[in-house]
């Protein structure tokens, strides 16, 4: 019988994995998951996946394409690279063509093969996603994280940036920048990504800029820095969250022209690995990219939806003397307990990872600590994922019933009952310390 590979002294793992866990996001659903099936009442405030399900026109379409069996290109099929393109104009005015897309089985993924295939250093605001750093270390990359502050709402300084650079102009390097942001649900004004631009044209940086919640931001306009740096800026996306549609895995990078062997050498390794995204998903995909009124109407209403309950849910929290920025886009918070400090030293916690765990065994809050996102372990910064609620529910009736009205607490309390509750359950927590 084999052995556990885990525990076999005789398997001898890449270093650049060894000691690696498994993504701090999924392990909090699964654990957060299990304890629901031990009976505990969990509020599920770790796992950031959408509530919202995916929209009709396109479910309705992966119903119809669900026979399409044959590999497609590499790249992605061309009608939704097609779509996509248009897309792009269309929100944001970004000119580029089918030939500058490449689709692949989440923008995870994506992010992922860059790494490995461009070898440059990669430079990490901090908080920032929990993925980003432990790819770099599997693919063996150096990584320089770049403090950021929470009087700044956590957000990367142009002028740090220069400062990392200067030091040596000329080595290759990969910025990745994530706005509205995971974890802290702030983004970025134009002066700023216009500075950004600037340093990133400076030192010739190859910015990714992961946009993934970029149609989720609260105000419906999400501003690419690709218009300001357009010839060396990534655009990252995918259906995951503003569509609903995590688990069907489809990320999309938008490249300038002149990328164009940076992607050329992404495909090749993206052929000898997953060879191609699933058939039925990109047929199905091209309705969620394609100009309809269905998803205008469901993307105003999740962002509305989203931008009540996080302010609601700040306001709250504010009150009890958690610090945070203003939710401005996604559905993320990133509260400081900082004022319980002594209070919560007094009952053996330290750091943001014994906070989590305090919390999630005594009131059954699920969050995540701030240390899986960058953060230095004593600073006591939570991820709050404000998504535990019956996404459809909610948007039938936000859409049908108060149609344009502002959600007010009655409508919150009403149909985010879960949430609310937790986040009563975390106030009495506080109170009781």
């Amino acid at each position: 019988m084999l052995k556990s590979r885990k525990n076999n002294p005789h398997v001898n793992l890449n270093l650049n994995v060894r000691g690696l866990n498994q993504s701090a996001t999924l392990l909090i659903n699964e654990r957060s998951n299990e304890l629901i099936k031990q009976g505990k009442t969990v509020y599920k405030l770790g796992l950031g996946q959408s509530p919202f399900p995916v929209p009709d026109i396109v479910q309705e379409e992966l119903r119809r394409n669900a026979h399409q069996k044959d590999y497609l290109p590499v790249k992605g099929l061309l009608p939704l690279r097609e779509a996509i393109a248009e897309f792009n104009f269309r929100h944001q005015k970004i000119k580029c063509s089918a030939d500058d897309i490449m689709i692949g089985p989440g923008s995870k993924e994506l992010i992922f093969i860059l790494q490995l295939v461009y070898y440059g250093e990669l430079i990490i605001p901090t908080p920032s996603w929990v993925s980003y750093s432990p790819q770099a270390r599997i693919a063996g990359r150096h990584v320089t994280w770049v403090p950021t502050f929470e009087d700044n709402d956590w957000r990367l300084s142009p002028e740090k940036l220069d400062i990392i650079c200067r030091s040596d102009p000329n080595r290759p390097r990969v910025v990745i920048l994530n706005y509205p942001s995971n974890p802290t649900g702030s983004t970025y004004p134009k002066d700023r990504l216009k500075k950004l631009a600037e340093v990133a044209r400076k030192y010739n940086l190859i910015l990714i800029s992961d946009e993934i919640y970029g149609l989720l931001d609260h105000t419906g306009e999400h501003v690419s820095i690709a218009g300001y740096y357009p010839e060396g800026t990534i655009i990252s996306s995918g259906l995951s969250k503003w569509a609903g549609a995590g688990g069907w895995r489809l990320g999309t990078f938008t490249f300038p022209e002149n990328l164009r062997w940076l992607q050329n050498a992404m495909a090749i390794v993206a052929s000898e690995t997953y060879t191609s995204t699933s058939a039925p998903i990109q047929y199905a995909a091209i309705a969620a990219f394609t100009d309809h009124p269905e998803i205008d109407v469901y993307l105003h209403h999740s962002r509305i939806i989203l931008k009540a309950l996080g302010n609601f849910i700040a306001n709250r929290l504010r009150a009890k003397n958690l610090t945070m920025p203003s939710p401005m886009g996604g559905f993320y918070l990133f509260p400081n307990f900082k004022h319980y400090r002594e209070k919560l030293t007094a009952k053996g916690i330290l750091t943001s990872y014994e906070l989590c765990e305090n919390l999630l065994n005594e009131t059954g809050v699920a969050l995540l600590p701030g240390m899986d996102f960058g953060r230095q372990p004593e600073e006591l910064t939570c991820r709050m994922a404000y998504v535990d609620i019956n996404g459809a529910d909610v948007l039938e009736k936000a859409t049908n019933e108060y149609r344009d009205e502002p959600l007010d607490e009655i409508f919150l309390k009403q149909y985010c009952g879960k949430m609310y509750d937790g986040i009563s359950e975390l106030e009495t927590w506080l109170d009781n310390l």
